[in-house]
């Protein structure tokens, strides 16, 4: 199903809070009224991301954590104040819900990691979390900017193999192994092409699947 987005200009946002009906992308991706909004200073796992209970047992994390978040927060309403804009053209913003912020209470439930990168704010609600071996932190979970990362510049067996291609009229599309252009499709990191682990991880920043 295709979902058309409402284009919201960083000027119109960046000093205006903005708020809506939260329909969930994954655990840290959602749609607030219709804007694309990446939750700011935390990262949860990419939807096809697994991890390893105490046991060496391995499960779906990635989606265990988008269908918790689901739960708790599809259809409610969210306030949130934009921090940035990203590379993918959402709007990077702090989220709360019934007044609460949500994204310390995902880290703080183990369904998100404090992305110490671009802020401080949710460390010591994951270092409680690890202490509960809340979620995520039960087992063995390896954080999700390392598990992006890996294969990240499409050597041979690399585990992220989908190509994020721009084309000439700046539409955004990728290919997957095995599609008719596929081969021939080459990726420039400086023009802002990227290569992705999964389809899903390419449509939630805002890639389309190749026709062919």
């Amino acid at each position: 199903m295709l979902f058309v987005l409402a284009l919201v200009p960083l000027a119109a946002t960046a000093s205006e809070t903005f708020s809506g009906r939260v329909r969930v992308v994954d655990a840290d991706t959602w749609d607030v009224g219709g804007v694309r909004v990446r939750l700011h200073g935390i990262d949860a796992p990419e939807l096809d991301q697994t991890c390893r209970y105490a046991d060496g047992t391995e499960w779906r994390c990635g989606v265990w954590a988008t269908q918790r978040v689901r739960v708790a927060y599809e259809g409610h309403k969210a306030r949130c104040r934009p921090v940035d804009q990203d590379r993918y053209g959402r709007i990077v913003a702090n989220c709360a819900v019934q007044g609460v912020d949500a994204a310390q209470v995902l880290v703080g439930k183990g369904l998100a990691f404090a992305y110490r990168k671009y802020s401080l704010a949710y460390v010591s609600h994951e270092w409680e979390a690890r202490r509960r071996k809340a979620g995520l932190h039960a087992g063995e979970a390896q954080e999700p900017w390392l598990y992006r990362s890996a294969g990240a510049d499409g050597a041979p067996g690399g585990t992220c193999r989908i190509k994020g291609n721009i084309s000439s009229g700046g539409e955004r599309i990728y290919h997957v192994p095995g599609q008719k252009h596929y081969a021939r499709t080459k990726i420039s990191p400086g023009k802002g092409e990227r290569w992705f682990c999964s389809a899903a991880e390419a449509r939630s920043a805002g890639w389309r699947a190749a026709l062919q």
